[in-house]
């Protein structure tokens, strides 16, 4: 049984999420702690719970996804999993930053590429990869057919969509990504998004104007 936690970290308000057994196993996922402080809540949460992080792992990688993928990084030595589309989206974070007013240094470790269909691993739970491009090229989300939730970074809000107006977005593949694989899964899913207040696919099928 895994427990969720989420951090708002930046001045994007994006939601970083450390995912936890009953044991001692976790995985941090878009790490985006930006100021020391953030930093500090973050590693200070897992030391006090006993964690010992086992995967760093990114849905996408615009910017306020990825501040802390360096800091995780070296502070659990931890290497980045992402999809291989993501690769020069985390190339251009920096300039991103630049360009943003909000510099930071790149994660410049080793890449281990997820494949969509196959499964990781945190203790004894697993959850599934579902890829779901769009608002970025290689955007995957993180399902728990057990106890039903994703982890669905920027694809899908409560009441609203991931923008795609950044580079590598497009509508029309956000929206057949969200109806191929979002909507096949249960009403009750819980969607843990990458900004703002978690949803359930029910509650988006009847109520998101995106996709009536």
């Amino acid at each position: 049984m895994l427990t969720v936690k989420s951090f708002d970290f930046n001045p994007v308000q994006e939601n970083t999420y450390v995912l936890s057994d009953q044991k001692d196993a976790c995985c941090i996922i878009d790490p985006g702690c930006y100021f020391g402080n953030e930093r500090t809540a973050l590693r200070e949460y897992i030391e006090q719970q006993g964690l010992k992080p086992s995967l760093l792992l990114n849905t996408h990688c615009h910017l306020d996804h990825i501040f802390g993928n360096k800091f995780v990084h070296e502070t659990w030595d931890l290497p980045l999993h992402l999809h291989e589309n993501e690769q020069p989206v985390l190339a251009a974070g920096p300039e991103m930053g630049r360009l943003w007013g909000m510099p930071f240094e790149n994660y410049r470790g080793p890449l281990v590429f997820l494949t969509p269909g196959e499964t990781i691993t945190i203790g004894e739970d697993q959850l599934e990869i579902l890829f779901v491009p769009g608002h970025s090229p290689g955007s995957v989300a993180f399902y728990s057919r057990e106890q039903g939730f994703v982890i669905g970074g920027d694809v899908l809000f409560r009441g609203s969509i991931g923008r795609t107006d950044l580079p590598g977005g497009d509508y029309d593949t956000l929206i057949r990504s969200i109806r191929q694989q979002l909507w096949p899964l249960p009403d009750d899913t819980i969607v843990y998004s990458g900004h703002g207040e978690p949803t359930t696919i029910g509650w988006e099928k009847a109520n998101n104007p995106f996709l009536k």
